[in-house]
């Protein structure tokens, strides 16, 4: 059951604090006042409804009541604006006085468990937080003096959450993984003929074998990697068959009440089975020195793509790309203004690829910036193409030959830069540097929610 308000948030207790402790900070007051717009919630009533339609309920009266959408809300603000985990957000905010007026939880109520926080950001998924941003959006134009004159679009990657991939660690962490998933599946099923061996001690062994090799820096030395990875991708391909047959088993004589749980199990094996072959015919092109396409970087990541970028400190990247498009009323030093939501697509996309979604997201709200300014990665028929329903007056591209004059060209110059700067402060004071959400739908959430907190402290500065 919805409930998008909670009760009363002061009590008898409240009155006996001192008066400093009862006023919020000004950044935080800045923000209490925007959400107290109750239509700013409109988007996850909105989806609560959709939910509870497909399913044939009512989101008012059927099921246990929600914690407050308002505190959810202002929790995930708290979350990405200090760089705090789920269980850190919960202990912080039991323990601040501040922090519990702004969420609207009363002195004498317990803060949201952190599961139930995490499991809430899942289910509303990225398109509702992206509607939270549209609303903050057009509120500023709506009731400020904001009005959007100008846009700098940029691409970043935002990186997943998984170490450097090797070919032979991937085989370790799939070996092992094999082996844990296919105890689980065996205990589930009770008497199994097939099952699983665990090879995770001889992986391991070639794994410290090839750091070891790796040291010596010599010819010699990457013919044995080779070799040694070959060997780690044989053990994997054994682990993999025996899990196909562990699968087969368990679909023949799956039955009884925990019907559910145990199918559930045998998805979840036959998917890193999946993702197991894939590692294995990694291994088998670079022994034979093919080139590896759409490759594999994490087994629970399997969206994340390598990307290079060009850069010294990091040649590649491990992640998702996403353009960001910065609206601002003016092209002045420290120009601020506010970020639309991202666009995106799979692997590494150009950036006329994901241009026409963000001047689609232009369009949807009704912004016509009269100054555009895009980076040297943009091609320039295609992005004057692309940018042809915004009809501005100015499209400047870094690096391009540009019309107007030289005094305007440095000003657009100094205006884009900025686009670098800000990808910068959101990337350091908002989280969007790593996704710690899983997949490319979890990796949307993580970046809707860091651009929405970053959305609301920006209508402070314009309220």
């Amino acid at each position: 059951m919805l409930r998008l308000e909670g009760g009363q948030v002061e009590s008898l207790w409240d009155e006996l604090l001192p008066q400093q402790l009862r006023e919020l900070p000004q950044d935080l007051a800045q923000i209490d006042a925007l959400f107290g717009d109750e239509a700013l919630l409109l988007p996850v009533g909105a989806h609560w409804e959709r939910e509870a339609k497909a399913r044939g309920r009512s989101s008012r009266a059927h099921g246990r009541p929600t914690i407050p959408m308002q505190t959810y809300v202002r929790l995930m603000v708290l979350k990405h604006r200090y760089g705090w985990g789920y269980e850190t957000l919960v202990r912080e905010v039991s323990d601040s006085l501040h922090l519990r007026r702004f969420c609207r939880i009363a002195l004498h109520e317990r803060v949201p468990e952190e599961s139930t926080v995490r499991k809430l950001t899942r289910r509303l998924g990225a398109e509702t937080v992206a509607e939270l941003s549209r609303a903050v959006i057009a509120k500023a134009e709506r009731e400020t003096r904001f009005r959007a004159r100008a846009v700098r679009i940029d691409s970043t990657v935002v990186e997943a959450d998984v170490r450097y991939p090797t070919d032979a660690g991937l085989a370790g962490q799939a070996v092992r993984t094999l082996a844990r998933e296919g105890r689980r599946l065996a205990a589930r099923l009770g008497g199994t003929r097939a099952r699983v061996q665990d090879r995770s001690r001889a992986v391991g062994r070639r794994l410290r074998a090839i750091s070891r090799t790796l040291r010596r820096r010599s010819g010699e030395a990457k013919a044995e990697v080779l070799a040694l990875t070959k060997e780690t991708g044989r053990l994997l391909s054994a682990s993999a068959r025996e899990a196909r047959a562990l699968v087969s088993e368990a679909r023949r004589s799956a039955r009884g009440s925990g019907l559910g749980s145990i199918l559930a199990a045998v998805e979840r094996l036959e998917s890193f089975a999946e993702r197991s072959e894939k590692v294995i015919g990694q291994i088998e092109k670079r022994l034979r020195g093919e080139k590896i396409s759409d490759r594999l970087v994490s087994l629970f990541d399997p969206d994340a793509r390598p990307i290079r970028k060009g850069k010294l400190g990091k040649p590649t990247e491990f992640g998702y790309v996403e353009q960001l498009a910065e609206v601002t009323p003016n092209t002045k030093r420290g120009a601020r203004g506010f970020v639309l939501p991202p666009a995106t697509a799979p692997g590494n996309p150009g950036e006329n690829q994901l241009l026409p979604e963000t001047v689609a997201e232009l369009e949807r709200l009704g912004l016509s910036p009269q100054e555009v300014a895009v980076d040297g990665g943009f091609q320039t028929q295609a992005t004057v193409a692309a940018l042809a329903p915004l009809a501005p007056e100015r499209t400047f591209i870094a690096g391009r030959a540009s019309p107007g004059s030289k005094r305007t060209q440095r000003r657009l110059a100094r205006y884009r830069t900025g686009a670098e700067g800000r990808i910068s402060h959101l990337k350091r004071g908002h989280g969007l540097r790593r996704s710690r959400l899983k997949g490319a739908q979890g990796e949307q959430i993580w970046t809707g929610w860091a651009v929405f907190a970053y959305n609301t402290s920006t209508y402070g500065v314009y309220a």
